[in-house]
């Protein structure tokens, strides 16, 4: 069975995680030079690994694969240990995260119907260890946040019955209401996540209301108080200049 583990949120994967993982690759790492040393007959610190192989400093034609010095440490009668290594991390503090969201909107002034047409989200992430899971994690946040402003709310009526409790009833955003988002990583490393990172999936699931909600109330000169946008409120609010 698998041990217990916390869910993926508050910052709890990379960030804290990401630390134990990298103490023990580092490890793995030591170990598996310990093994090329006797292959290549060097000493591991005039060792490196590149592209899949352990090869001698400045000596590029004196290499092994890796998988070859696997086979020696895993095979039926190997000259070797297995390569196993764990690592551990106690992230002692909080790195804090800024991120700026920008809306564009086109407004039609006599039905109040609005359309988001452009969409860029920069953020602070420390260190982008993997860019496009990174910038996946922005995507889905900024489409979370804005999903608040299109529609998304918990309806109930007056017994206190939930009347958007399933996909049926509950407005998640559709594919035609979120353009393409224009993500701009930022990094400014972390000094005390792993290799500098920081948790990224938290802050783009914020701004994004706020963000529509201003574009909108600048294209239609109404205040917008609260979400989600109501046009027919917007129509009303230009009537009387509020």
């Amino acid at each position: 069975s698998s041990p217990f583990g916390p869910s993926s949120s508050g910052s709890q994967v990379t960030y804290s995680v990401g630390g134990a993982v990298y103490e023990a690759a580092k490890e793995a790492r030591r170990q598996l030079l310990e093994i090329a040393t006797e292959e290549l007959e060097a000493a591991p610190e005039d060792l490196d690994i590149i592209d899949g192989r352990v090869a001698v400093k400045g000596a590029p034609g004196r290499s092994v694969e890796i998988t070859h010095l696997i086979r020696l440490s895993t095979e039926f009668m190997g000259h070797h240990k297995p390569v196993q290594a764990t690592g551990r991390s106690a992230v002692q503090s909080a790195s804090p995260m800024f991120t700026v969201h920008v809306a564009r909107v086109r407004l039609d002034r006599e039905t109040g119907a609005f359309q988001l047409t452009g969409y860029a989200a920069i953020q602070d992430v420390g260190r982008a260890i993997n860019p496009p899971e990174v910038e996946g994690q922005i995507h889905g946040g900024a489409t979370q946040s804005l999903g608040r402003a299109f529609g998304e709310q918990l309806v109930y009526d007056r017994d206190g019955q939930l009347r958007s409790g399933s996909f049926l009833d509950y407005e998640l955003p559709a594919v035609d209401q979120i353009p393409e988002i224009d993500v701009r990583l930022i990094e400014v490393p972390s000094p005390v996540g792993p290799l500098g990172a920081k948790g990224v999936g938290e802050p783009p699931a914020i701004p994004g209301t706020a963000a529509l909600a201003n574009a909108v109330s600048r294209a239609a000169g109404v205040r917008v108080r609260e979400v989600p946008i109501d046009r027919w409120k917007l129509l009303m609010g230009s009537e009387d200049g509020k």
